[in-house]
């Protein structure tokens, strides 16, 4: 490798162990989901669904298995767009057939609006120092922030993000920031921090498994009634909630021991040499 040329970015994270900015990012989204006061939601794109059978659990007479259809017909495919309130689970949807920025950013504009009219609107004037205080917190240790205005509005919501191109193009985060909005973007590789992600997971497969759709639109129809389904008694997402409590208390219960993975559970007394005998020169044979 020539003088001064860079490593690659597999070595350069080898000694931290993770993508620059990853840690940065990650904070913010992991105070997002712990935070109560300021409302957050998370939106994704999920798909695409095809016209294909989609194997799944049915009710069948008991010796007559299901059976599915070794050729279909490609008629296309369909999407969704989706948007989560993980603190109530409320989950807006619409299928789509394509997800580009024009399709993307009216709906997301659209949904947001509808969200922020039912907030609370702010009673008492902020000081103008401390409100971009507050804007300025949700940016704390990125390695590229975007620019934010001289003059912002108050901090009304927090939105769970991709980290996708087309979702930082300047006139959709200039948006989100004049409508009170502050954008977390998801780091590369941590599609986990998106919680969007599961309520898909469990709507799709309410909608189609064990189906057979011929179109886009069935799929779209079927995406959209599971998710009015879903919204008439929807399940809250807890940001590792009770498992990361037993995590804490199983690990102040324990103690690691050097050298493996292993634990006891009371601490183990260590004999430690006197000063005489750090002092004492060790003989060494020859």
């Amino acid at each position: 490798m020539p003088d001064g040329a860079s490593g690659s970015g597999a070595e350069e994270r080898a000694s931290g162990g993770a993508r620059p900015g990853y840690h940065g990012e990650k904070n913010l989204i992991d105070q997002g989901y712990r935070q109560d006061r300021l409302p957050l939601w998370a939106t994704d794109q999920a798909g695409p669904y095809k016209t294909a059978p989609y194997p799944g659990h049915q009710w069948r007479p008991s010796g007559e298995p299901a059976l599915y259809a070794h050729e279909y017909v490609r008629n296309g495919v369909a999407k969704v767009l989706t948007l989560l309130h993980p603190a109530s689970g409320a989950v807006r949807m619409k299928g789509v057939r394509r997800t580009t920025n024009e399709v993307l950013h009216p709906w997301m504009q659209s949904q947001l609006e509808e969200i922020l009219a039912d907030l609370p609107n702010q009673t008492t004037a902020l000081d103008p120092l401390e409100n971009r205080r507050h804007w300025e917190h949700w940016q704390e240790g990125l390695t590229d922030p975007f620019p934010l205005p001289a003059t912002l509005p108050p901090l009304r919501l927090l939105l769970v993000l991709d980290n996708l191109q087309g979702h930082r193009t300047p006139a959709f985060v200039t948006w989100l920031v004049e409508h009170g909005v502050m954008p977390l973007y998801t780091p590369v590789a941590g599609s986990w921090l998106n919680l969007t992600e599961s309520v898909q997971g469990i709507i799709a497969g309410r909608a189609l498994k064990g189906t057979h759709p011929n179109s886009p639109d069935e799929i779209i129809a079927w995406l959209e009634a599971t998710a009015r389904g879903w919204n008439r008694d929807p399940t809250p997402f807890e940001w590792d909630g009770k498992r990361r409590a037993r995590r804490k208390r199983s690990h102040e219960r324990t103690h690691a021991l050097a050298g493996s993975c292993g634990f006891t559970t009371r601490p183990i007394a260590r004999k430690w040499p006197s000063n005489e005998q750090w002092m004492q020169p060790t003989n060494l044979a020859h």
